[in-house]
């Protein structure tokens, strides 16, 4: 895909009203100068999320979330730059020029704009013909009976196909061609509609833009066999990365910390309409490493509830296996015997708290699939041996404990190699000189041009985080701004506010970190014999530290 001029990003950016688009995820007042309200991202009741207007920068006390107005829209929407980017061009009617441009590649860019209009209508024509049209009925019937209200169907487009050639005979009659028609995948090889007589649920890529169909049979004779079908992989749907749902669920996956992974289309739809808004399905018994990293950008808690079958049950641990790889905090919700999570949606919340994490679930399938008590010991040690020391970890030798009726003696061979922590120095120590850090950088990013003068007598050893380095060395102009330290000047923007700090603080500050550099470089030649040119130096460092010393006094 070709990349957005730098031009036109700032641009976009610079049309952007941020009030108006965090007012989309939150309420916001006016206090001075900046905007507060409650955070988008976590639970709270007292408001702790700021927002300054003129920097477009936003900042949550209480969460420690920051950026600029790009990721932000990144961050609710769940897109990554380049759509960011375009998300805010198409709100504030900013026209984007893309570098590297050519007739190919411009050919290309028209080609899928048009396939997703056409996706789009398509969607309007089947919700049309399920709701208003006589054939609907049965399919109408077939959703009370699910128990599933109209309401929450209507807010997932649910929709109904005709069958034959209606769809795309209206299509064409919208100078759509069939070439475009079929790169849709929304007909067949013979010019048929795709899906015939078949209860339609849109599937939408992250900023809800319609990129297929998944297809529930509604009769018999049905030509295409298996109960549900998607629309065949295309140029704009890939099964593999769609989570069903998400461009609805996104904000309430982000702002409650979990995301509630299910089978099927009907639950997804049964859960949220009893009220459980951050609820996804996995398109199918498969739960893909794309769908994943995909929810990982959202939350790392993820609750996996697939039916209690043996299909069911593989998927489980399949998609366990792969969230436990990718750092996520995955926890099982064991259903009823026979029921899927549509027929649980009204005690769903129960089955939450109850939920088991991997370790304890990997434990359970160990002991249950042993053919006797000693096996079973083995393999739950095994499974625990994998595994860090932790609350859950802890929690599944009890649980194994338990079930396996060992005397006490007995119960710390569960778990002989438990990990330790590694050593290290106690944040407490660093917090000191991490916040003066901190302070002078602020100061320097409320007034960049103003505090050219310390930055550019300062250098990687005066800081000792990574990321204070890189600033300070791109307010100096040593290196081009990376573009990704948003949340870090967000964050900077909010310690300002919060601690005081002006642009006028920047030269006590810069002081400050030069003495501090002066008493680790003394300490350090004091940690062995000196020779000659350690004095030369010694003596050198104890005079300099003198008159910033002196500097500092006067400074206060």
């Amino acid at each position: 895909m070709a990349r957005i001029k730098d031009s036109s990003v700032r641009e976009a950016v610079a049309a952007a009203d941020i009030v108006e688009v965090v007012s989309g995820r939150t309420p916001l007042r006016r206090a001075g100068a900046r905007y507060t309200g409650l955070c988008p991202f976590h639970e709270e009741r007292t408001p702790s999320f700021s927002v300054a207007p003129q920097d477009k920068l936003y900042y949550c006390f209480g969460c420690g979330k920051g950026g600029d107005v790009i990721s932000f829209v990144r961050e609710t929407e769940n897109l990554d730059f380049a759509e960011a980017v375009e998300w805010l061009a198409e709100r504030f009617r900013v026209t984007l020029e893309y570098e590297e441009s050519s007739p190919r590649i411009d050919a290309q860019r028209k080609h899928r704009e048009r396939l997703l209009a056409l996706l789009e209508q398509a969607a309007g024509f089947y919700e049309r013909y399920l709701w208003e049209s006589r054939l609907g009925e049965g399919a109408r019937q077939y959703l009370r009976e699910r128990k599933l209200e109209e309401p929450v169907c209507r807010e997932y487009r649910l929709g109904l196909s005709p069958g034959g050639a209606t769809l795309a005979q209206k299509a064409r009659e919208g100078e759509f061609s069939q070439t475009e028609l079929e790169d849709a995948g929304l007909v067949n090889r013979r010019g048929n509609d795709y899906f015939s007589d078949r209860l339609l649920f849109p599937l939408s890529d992250p900023r809800g833009r319609v990129i297929g169909f998944g297809a529930r049979r509604m009769r018999e004779d049905d030509p295409l066999r298996a109960k549900y079908v998607n629309s065949p992989e295309g140029e704009l749907f890939h099964k593999a990365g769609v989570v069903y749902g998400l461009h609805l669920a996104r904000a309430a996956v982000a702002k409650e910390d979990r995301a509630i992974v299910v089978e099927g289309y009907t639950d997804v739809l049964a859960l949220h309409q009893v009220g459980l808004q951050p609820v996804v399905a996995s398109m199918g018994t498969s739960l893909t490493e794309r769908q994943l990293k995909e929810l990982g950008r959202l939350t790392r808690r993820i609750f996996l509830c697939f039916d209690s079958d043996a299909a069911g049950e593989a998927a489980t641990l399949r998609g366990m296996e792969i969230a436990h790889a990718l750092d996520l905090q995955v926890r099982v919700v064991a259903l009823p015997a026979g029921l899927d999570p549509a027929d649980a949606a009204e005690g769903f919340e129960d089955l939450l708290r109850g939920a088991e994490s991997y370790v304890k679930h990997r434990a359970r399938l160990a002991i249950e699939g042993a053919r006797d008590r000693e096996e079973a010991f083995r393999e739950v040690r095994e499974v625990l041996s994998r595994f860090d020391d932790s609350p859950e970890r802890q929690d599944a030798v009890s649980f194994a404990a338990d079930r396996l009726d060992l005397p006490r003696e007995t119960q710390a061979g569960l778990a002989p190699r438990a990990r330790r922590a590694s050593g290290g120095l106690s944040p407490k120590l660093l917090v000191s000189g991490f916040r003066l850090e901190r302070m002078f950088l602020a100061a320097c990013v409320l007034d960049p041009e103003g505090a050219a003068e310390y930055v550019t007598q300062l250098g990687d050893e005066h800081f000792d985080s990574e990321d204070h380095r890189r600033l300070r060395a791109e307010l100096a102009g040593e290196v081009v701004a990376a573009g990704d330290d948003a949340a870090l000047r967000a964050e900077l923007w909010a310690t300002a506010e919060q601690e005081g700090v002006s642009p006028a603080s920047a030269r006590g500050l810069f002081l400050e970190l030069q003495e501090r550099w002066i008493e680790r470089e003394i300490a350090h030649l004091h940690t062995r014999p000196m020779t000659g040119e350690d004095e030369r130096r010694h003596g050198e460092l104890v005079q300099l530290q003198s008159k910033l010393r002196a500097a500092v006094t006067e400074q206060a």
